[in-house]
């Protein structure tokens, strides 16, 4: 695909193809005309950049309007961004599960795929999942690897900007490991590498519960809690990335664990194990009282964590996701008790995503680095200070 500043670095001409580019990406076809009107620039500089962006491969001439060739003389020339000139791939690595997106350059999914994989997988099981499923999706979409222009990729753990996992206590081996590295071992284009309530959290921003809000917080919830936040329109991840660890507050020695709070028999609970959380949850609903005091236990404690969050960033919106997004009546009281603890309570939805909000915000993170290559005038809602070798390939 080439970058658009090619045979010209000049910044001019980098900013001119930016925004006839966006011109094009926003109208049905445009006319030559049209992008003038659009984007103020002189006929000259837009049929040149045009024809730069068609040589690139980003742009095509647009068939003729049925009909257009009865009327008087020739039919204005037609354009449109070749959203098929590339495709993208956003991946969820998960305790259970391995999940990827595909989708073209406009981030419009054209299929996904899962599969499985053991809570106590060691890496190179889970990344050889990551391979599988993605050598599958790719196979049956009928997408060349070499047509990937950028991966996305967010797990748990704490990540640094080159994509090393600083901390994770979610799955085995995953401290320190370098997955941004290994990652692009297997794709020939740039990898960006996310902790999973932060992409979660631009997944809901992007096309969920928060499209009309700039200031959010989202809550994975689940007995290792995490969030992720934007201020502004734009992902907070803290100077170290480690922003929205919530699920670190007991050790200020409030309460106990997560896993503490919902045992009904004095054992705690496996952090990964989510049937036995799900037989919890299942027994209070059914009127057990050990299960309903437990879970009640459990609700305090989600509350406490987000009215830490919403105290410190006071956003317009909370959302919750995880499985805590399936409890019965997990809203109201969090907004009775958000409302006693916080000057302006936010309001809170469940998730609009579902399971699918990991990977879709790192499909985002993929699409967001291509948009930065292509309309790189302003950074992107995920943009990060990086060393160029953090999110380049092989390419």
């Amino acid at each position: 695909m080439g970058r658009l500043t090619g045979g010209d670095p000049s910044l001019l001409r980098r900013i001119n193809s930016a925004v006839v580019l966006h011109a094009l990406r926003a109208a049905d076809s445009p006319t030559l005309t049209h992008l003038v009107q659009v984007t103020g620039l002189s006929r000259p500089t837009v049929e040149g950049v045009v024809e730069g962006l068609i040589d690139a491969g980003l742009v095509v001439e647009a068939a003729a309007e049925e009909g257009a060739t009865r009327r008087q003389g020739r039919p204005a020339r037609r354009f449109r961004f070749r959203t098929e000139a590339g495709h993208l791939l956003g991946i969820e690595i998960g305790p259970h599960r391995v999940a990827a997106l595909l989708s073209d350059l406009s981030g419009r999914v054209l299929d996904s795929a899962q599969r499985p994989v053991a809570e106590d997988a060691p890496a190179d099981e889970r990344l050889e999942r990551v391979r599988t499923v993605v050598a599958d999706l790719l196979r049956r979409a009928g997408v060349p690897r070499d047509s990937l222009r950028a991966v996305g990729a967010a797990g748990p753990g704490i990540v640094e900007a080159d994509g090393t996992v600083r901390l994770s206590t979610a799955l085995p081996g995953w401290t320190g490991l370098p997955l941004g590295e290994r990652l692009r071992r297997s794709f020939r284009c740039p990898v960006l590498v996310e902790n999973d309530a932060n992409a979660a959290a631009v997944a809901e921003h992007w096309q969920g519960a928060a499209t009309a809000s700039d200031d959010i917080v989202f809550v994975l919830a689940g007995l290792s809690p995490g969030a992720g936040s934007l201020i502004g329109g734009r992902l907070h991840r803290g100077f170290g990335g480690a922003a929205g660890e919530i699920g670190a507050l007991h050790l200020l020695g409030r309460e106990a664990t997560p896993e503490k709070l919902l045992s009904t028999t004095g054992e705690p609970l496996h952090p990964l194990d989510e049937a036995q959380v799900a037989a919890v949850f299942a027994a209070a609903r059914k009127g057990d009282a050990q299960a309903g005091e437990a879970v009640g236990r459990f609700i305090r404690r989600l509350v406490h964590d987000v009215a830490a969050l919403v105290l410190a960033l006071d956003p317009e919106l909370v959302v919750i996701g995880g499985w805590a997004a399936g409890l019965d009546g997990v809203l109201e009281p969090l907004r009775t008790e958000l409302a006693r603890y916080c000057l302006r309570p936010p309001r809170v939805a469940l998730s609009q995503l579902g399971e699918a909000a990991v990977a879709t915000g790192a499909l985002r993170l993929a699409l967001d680095h291509v948009e930065g290559e292509l309309f790189a005038v302003e950074s992107t809602v995920t943009g990060r200070r990086t060393s160029p070798d953090a999110v380049t390939g092989g390419r």
